[in-house]
């Protein structure tokens, strides 16, 4: 069972950076897509980046901004330049496999917080 442990957020100005990271734990296969994904009340769940071991893929709105890494263990996301509209709640998850279409997330975090103020 991969379990998954958020920590990093918090609250920053406009501009400011923030690193999450997740701590991942009890890997079963060889391979992992590992992602970070975002939400806000009301709305529904975005991803945001995701990795595996052929590639990295950025949503628009944080590309040259955000960059995703996977230190085995643990999982970061760089957060800078950021903008009031990267507020939410920011999860991460994994699944086995690479990052290709047709598969689903199935081990999430209980997510962290992430409050940028204008």
């Amino acid at each position: 069972q991969v379990q998954l442990v958020e920590s990093g957020g918090g609250s920053v100005q406009a501009g400011g950076s923030l690193r999450l990271s997740c701590a991942v734990s009890g890997y079963t296969y060889d391979n992992y897509c590992l992602g970070w994904f975002r939400q806000t009340p009301g709305k529904e769940r975005e991803r945001v980046a995701e990795t595996d071991e052929y590639s990295i893929r950025y949503t628009d709105s944080v590309k040259g901004r955000f960059t995703i890494s996977n230190a085995g263990n643990t999982l970061y996301l760089h957060m800078n330049n950021l903008k009031p509209e990267d507020t939410a709640m920011y999860y991460c998850s994994a699944r086995p496999g690479d990052c290709g279409p047709g598969g689903s997330f199935a081990y999430w975090g209980q997510g962290t917080q992430v409050t940028v103020s204008s």
